[in-house]
């Protein structure tokens, strides 16, 4: 047999290799010690990680994003816990999913390559980026808080309070970083992976409709509330305009979920109107 037919004959019988793939659950702002449980709940986790080829290749990020989303304990953290992750499962391909802040800590790592070390090497593997609700763009309801015009007990359970984080994520302010620190949004390159988007619309809180009660009827009543500070268009913390500010949109809420039904900034990392079937589907 000659040497070319030999080669024809090794591709045909040999074993098909696929990447080994790993997803990454990337919570938003606030200093977490069991995002399992606390900030995603485990039933959210547990249905999205069965889209994978295996199953167990996940992660939970536990960090510290009440911090400016350059600083050690957020982007150095999320950067370790990621490294370690790839080292452990062997990955070659990874998968982030995140949530509101948590989508503009891994847009740093993604931005700045050079910055640290540690960063490359999630850059080669990550090969998109599924953000839930990101507030790209930053929420006017962080200038509230720093101005002190909204209550403490309504904005603490979702902002964290008056840390570095709310400072950051300013409307102002984000616009600086978007202009000058992260790639993504309009007039600035491109990330090096895909950044899609899942954008909340609105919240319903309407005591009579069963809707009203995914995530917490209490966290719907508080987003309800502080709507009041945001266009119309908003998921009770982060306007829509916001949220589409960078990478791409991968849909709408109404657009995909059970029902048509909007998803709230609390509802959109839970398993609310098929979100989390939607989500395993895709990846």
């Amino acid at each position: 047999m000659t040497p070319i037919r030999l080669l024809l004959l090794f591709v045909l019988i040999a074993p098909t290799v696929s990447a080994n793939t790993g997803l990454a659950f990337v919570h938003g702002t606030g200093k977490q010690t069991n995002a399992l449980n606390d900030y995603w709940t485990s039933g959210f986790v547990d249905s999205v990680r069965q889209g994978l080829p295996n199953a167990n290749n996940y992660a939970v990020i536990n960090c510290d994003f009440d911090q400016y989303m350059w600083t050690e304990a957020a982007a150095g953290c999320l950067a370790n816990q990621l490294n370690d992750f790839i080292a452990q499962k062997g990955l070659s391909k990874l998968i982030l999913l995140t949530h509101s802040n948590g989508g503009n800590v891994v847009r740093w790592i993604l931005s700045n390559p050079t910055w640290d070390s540690r960063y490359p090497n999630i850059v080669a593997k990550t090969d998109r980026v599924i953000a839930l609700a990101p507030s790209s763009g930053g929420t006017p309801l962080a200038d509230a808080v720093k101005n002190g015009n909204v209550f403490e007990s309504t904005l603490g359970w979702l902002l964290g309070y008056d840390s570095d984080a709310v400072e950051m994520q300013q409307v102002s302010h984000m616009a600086h970083y978007n202009a000058n620190n992260l790639y993504g949004t309009s007039g600035r390159p491109a990330l090096p992976a895909l950044f899609e988007t899942v954008v909340g619309s609105d919240v319903d809180s309407a005591i009579w409709d069963s809707d009203s009660y995914c995530g917490g009827y209490t966290n719907q009543i508080a987003l309800e509330t502080t709507q009041n500070w945001l266009d119309d268009c908003s998921d009770g913390f982060l306007e829509c305009r916001s949220q589409q500010a960078a990478g791409q949109v991968w849909f709408i809420d109404k657009s995909k979920t059970k029902g048509r039904e909007p998803l709230s900034h609390q509802q959109s990392r839970r398993k609310c109107f098929n979100l989390d079937t939607i989500i395993r589907n895709h990846i």
